[in-house]
């Protein structure tokens, strides 16, 4: 097994920022995008693939739909009406986000065009009701610079976001209509070749810029980074991965996806060189002959009246476990298509035995199916009207790796850096005119007012915040780079409060409680804003904040109310807050009598765990260095 190099693949990088646009009213309709898991309308759909106005299907479209997925829909009276449903004509383009995304094209330098011609983009994994979305290029051209790097806009469009995924249950996919149709913008970059420790440098500048612009939103769910890979082999083949929702991830998943398409090149080569040739007699019914194997995974097939079927593969031993690079095998490929279709995995010869499944079940099933040592075969279970479709689509992929290298795919990116398969490359079948939306002029004077409102670079920017706040550079960055930058200035601009403060305990304080595993968005902007306004009449300490946060962000509390009295927070005056530290210092009168002045350390230890939260560090202290000093002085 070698070791890769991502220098020497010749790696192509090219990025697509979805970020959703801050405005009052979703992209063609008058609803407000309210986030609610209150879901008041309950309806299904089934989806499936049709030909395009010049009579084709886009391929994408034809694999999903071999799924049979049945669609069901959860929608809010406030959030979604009938256009998000299907059920009436889209309105007219928000005014709003069109203003917007043309400030947007107009700071990237991008060549606007005057006329805009809504088109539909099939969608038919169930995200859109509709089984397209509605997408409009703006412009094309431009440029940013990110550092020292300058990087190439190919084109900006203005689309509608997805439906939220809630989940599945068998074949039913689960959809919540609150974020269909809310305005977002993408930006595609030029491909570009630099250091993959440079991507996320490149894809931050891109971010700042729209931030910028403060017309964006901030937060979990709002901005999606996809990235675009090649490599100089293989053969023009560009795979798109999509989902990248940490900056922090793209170069671990650029680094991966570079990787497995160097490593299928070489598996390509095995496949050329075993000489394979597929035929149907290669298919085996094998649900008898394995009725008594040991394997609990075909077992539990059996039992829910699902066929096991072997497939063979002559002179290809020891390709599907073939390791070109770690992590990196065809077997691999080979699972990651199957649990598209919802199967829990396959098995192949390389593994076994294994899982189960002994010597004597392989040997019967090599005497079925006629092969030998240097002979492979997969087994996989699935219902009887799923499992030839899935047979199908298997061989066609093995052929492609063989044929063609790499296959051309949209994959998803896993939390741990690597990628999956999503689905096919779509066509270009997949695109075509919108006829409910006549096309948009764009006048001169929107183009002089859209350069007019271009926003400050974001170094100016932060210089602002430096001198307006009077905070370090770093903080300045850290707050505006933050969801919580707007909530900044309402803290700052309504309470009387150090706004260094402020922007530390927004960025640091609920950054350090993310890292413990506790949930940041549980945290609502309403709640931060009455805790400061708290601190601000004197009814908390500074120390009490992070326990409420703490509270809250672990679903032990929904507000700060239930936050102070589940964590018994309430102010305490000086006057009791000095009896409870002297009997404290009364108790401890061994430590004072051995450390003398060095007691302080291990007692206001002892103070702040009884009084934590409950009054500020500075009181506690003066108020503990006072009785010491009397004990001492009594002694």
């Amino acid at each position: 097994m070698e070791k890769f190099s991502i220098k020497d693949a010749g790696v192509k990088v090219g990025l697509e920022i979805h970020q959703q646009i801050k405005t009052n009213k979703k992209l063609f309709c008058n609803c407000t995008p309210i986030e609610s898991d209150d879901y008041s309308i309950k309806f299904q759909r089934k989806l499936r693939a049709s030909k395009s106005e010049l009579g084709e299907f886009d391929p994408a479209a034809l694999f999903e739909s071999t799924k049979s997925k049945t669609i069901m829909y959860y929608a809010n009276e406030e959030s979604s009406c009938l256009v998000e449903q299907d059920e009436e004509p889209p309105h007219e383009l928000d005014k709003d986000a069109r203003k917007i995304i043309l400030i947007i094209a107009a700071a990237l330098k991008s060549n606007i065009f005057s006329e805009i011609y809504p088109m539909r983009k099939t969608v038919i994994d169930g995200s859109n009701t509709t089984g397209f979305q509605r997408t409009m290029l703006i412009s094309q051209g431009g440029f940013y610079n990110a550092g020292e790097i300058k990087i190439g806009i190919q084109s900006i469009c203005l689309e509608e976001d997805a439906a939220k995924i809630l989940g599945e249950e068998g074949s039913t996919r689960k959809f919540g209509l609150e974020r269909l149709g809310v305005p977002l913008v993408e930006i595609a970059t030029d491909p570009f070749e630099v250091d993959s420790t440079e991507i996320k440098k490149i894809a931050l500048s891109l971010g700042r810029i729209l931030r910028s612009t403060k017309k964006v939103k901030r937060g979990l769910g709002s901005i999606r980074q996809d990235v675009n890979v090649s490599i100089k082999d293989g053969k023009g083949v560009v795979i798109e991965v999509k989902g990248v929702q940490q900056l922090d991830q793209l170069e671990k998943v650029v680094e991966y996806e570079a990787k497995r398409q160097h490593g299928l090149l070489k598996i390509s080569k095995k496949i050329q060189e075993s000489n394979w040739l597929f035929d149907n007699q290669n298919k085996k019914d094998i649900t008898e002959l394995f009725a008594k194997c040991n394997s609990k995974i075909i077992q539990s097939a059996i039992k829910k009246n699902q066929k096991i079927v072997a497939v063979s593969f002559k002179n290809m031993a020891g390709i599907f476990g073939y390791l070109p690079y770690e992590g990196i095998r065809l077997g691999k490929e080979v699972a990651e298509l199957v649990r598209f279709f919802g199967i829990g995995g396959v098995f192949h010869s390389d593994e076994l035995p294994n899982y189960g499944i002994e010597k004597s079940d392989l040997d019967e099933l090599k005497n079925l199916l006629k092969i030998n040592e240097n002979d492979a075969f997969l087994i996989l279970a699935a219902p009887e009207e799923k499992i030839h479709t899935i047979i199908d689509q298997v061989i066609l992929r093995i052929e492609h790796i063989k044929n063609q290298g790499i296959p051309i795919d949209t994959r998803l990116a896993t939390p741990v850096g690597e990628t999956k398969f999503l689905r096919p490359r779509p066509g270009a079948a997949r695109m075509y005119p919108e006829t409910d939306i006549p096309p948009i002029i764009i006048t001169e004077m929107e183009l002089i007012n859209a350069r007019k409102n271009i926003p400050k670079l974001w170094d100016d920017a932060i210089k602002e915040i430096e001198v307006k706040y009077e905070m370090n550079q770093q903080l300045a960055e850290q707050i505006f780079d933050s969801k919580y930058i707007e909530l900044f200035e309402n803290i700052t601009k309504k309470i009387k409060t150090n706004p260094t403060f402020v922007a530390s305990i927004l960025c640091s304080t609920i950054t350090n409680l993310e890292r413990k595993g506790l949930d940041s968005n549980l945290l609502k902007s309403q709640e931060i804003f009455k805790l400061f306004e708290l601190l601000e009449k004197g009814e908390i300490a500074k120390e009490s904040i992070e326990i409420i946060f703490e509270n809250i962000m672990s679903k032990k509390s929904r507000n700060v109310e239930e936050a102070m009295k589940n964590a018994s927070i309430e102010s305490i005056n000086e006057e009791d807050l000095d009896k409870i530290i002297k009997n404290i210092v009364d108790k401890n009168q061994e430590i004072i009598k051995n450390q003398k002045e060095r007691a302080m350390g291990p007692l206001m230890g002892i103070v702040m765990k009884e009084l934590r939260g409950k009054a500020s560090g500075e009181i506690i202290n003066k108020l503990l260095s006072k009785n010491i000093k009397e004990k001492l002085e009594d002694n």
